[in-house]
């Protein structure tokens, strides 16, 4: 049996597997920003659409921005994965993430904070979801052009 043919079945494919947390670099980043040090990436300066995103698709927590503490954080959970075709990198809910790991095989989620107040930003999370079994990718579907 090959490689791309090995299937593993979980028990609940929406359960979070190689779960990584980027809480100590979080930490680390905002200690230094505190102290006025400069920083290669400036976690103040949310690019445009992740601003936007964040404004009119992210959900809406009960944790303070650790910078300014004028506003409720806001998360976006963004999903890969090659199943899904020309769909991969799209902002989803986490209660249809939590769906799609029971029609997809193995998704990867990254989980992002953003202040729609000061711009702060930061990937705080990243796991995979799904139940191990090798898909065929989503096709793109066809308009009108085509």
């Amino acid at each position: 049996m090959s490689a791309s043919q090995y299937q593993v079945n979980f028990t609940d494919p929406a359960t979070p597997r190689s779960v990584l947390e980027y809480a100590l670099e979080r930490k680390t980043v905002l200690n230094a920003l505190f102290a006025g040090e400069q920083l290669l990436d400036d976690p103040l300066d949310a690019h445009e659409y992740l601003y936007k995103a964040a404004e009119f698709h992210g959900e809406q927590t009960t944790r303070d921005c650790p910078v300014c503490e004028s506003q409720k954080l806001v998360e976006l959970r963004y999903v890969y994965g090659k199943e899904l075709g020309p769909y991969t990198g799209r902002i989803k809910p986490a209660a249809e993430i939590n769906e799609m790991a029971y029609r997809f095989g193995n998704l990867k989620v990254f989980l992002v904070e953003v202040c729609t107040a000061c711009r702060w930003n930061f990937l705080i999370r990243s796991y995979q979801v799904g139940d191990g079994v090798t898909r065929r990718a989503l096709r793109r579907s066809r308009d009108w052009l085509d």
